[in-house]
């Protein structure tokens, strides 16, 4: 018949066994935290002053990098290179959508026209006097924000700033709230052809 082991005895193995597991729980935690810091991103950004082109280039990039969703509030868009990029990330797979000023973008061929026209999501918003929001959400955490319109004249001719931040979730966040209430506010655009 086995021997029971005194209760002094259990107990303190039983203490150790439990200093034990907690030491190597905390040992585990502390990697896991650890881990998970060196994968979060830091905070970054981008900057650009026009004329030059500087503005038109750090815009073009933040749209070469979405994976997953741009999201465009305008106020006058009739760049091209601008676009052309936002319909080649759509091709990509990635989710554009555009809600831009109704008088500014109404009564003439826009950039509008073009991204609706390939089947870009595309809304006007005339609630205001004018929209003149210029900025993108891309991927959900990042913001390209500044005076810059996206038109020629920004490019060459006005003085012109953008601003890319990087990996700043909730800014975003804020932006893509106000990016829906405009959106939900606007009509959309129909293609022509």
């Amino acid at each position: 018949m086995p021997r029971a082991v005194p209760c002094a005895i259990a107990h303190n193995v039983d203490c150790r066994t439990q200093k034990i597991s907690r030491r190597l729980l905390l040992i585990l935690l502390c990697s896991l935290l650890a881990a998970s810091a060196a994968h979060r991103a830091e905070p970054s950004y981008e900057l650009g002053f026009s004329p030059g082109g500087e503005s038109l280039q750090v815009v073009l990039h933040g749209i070469a990098e979405a994976k997953e969703s741009i999201l465009v509030a305008a106020y006058s868009f009739t760049s091209k290179p601008v676009s052309e990029a936002l319909l080649a990330a759509q091709k990509r797979g990635v989710n554009v959508a555009v809600v831009a000023d109704e008088k500014a973008n109404s009564r003439r061929y826009t950039a509008v026209n073009f991204l609706a026209n390939h089947n870009v999501p595309v809304r006007l918003n005339g609630n205001y006097s004018i929209l003149h929001d210029k900025f993108m959400i891309i991927d959900g955490k990042a913001v390209q924000l500044g005076s810059f319109n996206y038109s020629a004249a920004a490019v060459n001719k006005n003085a012109e700033n953008v601003l890319l931040l990087k990996d700043v979730p909730g800014i975003a966040a804020r932006y893509s709230s106000e990016w829906q209430r405009l959106w939900n506010e606007g009509v959309d655009v129909t293609a022509n052809y």
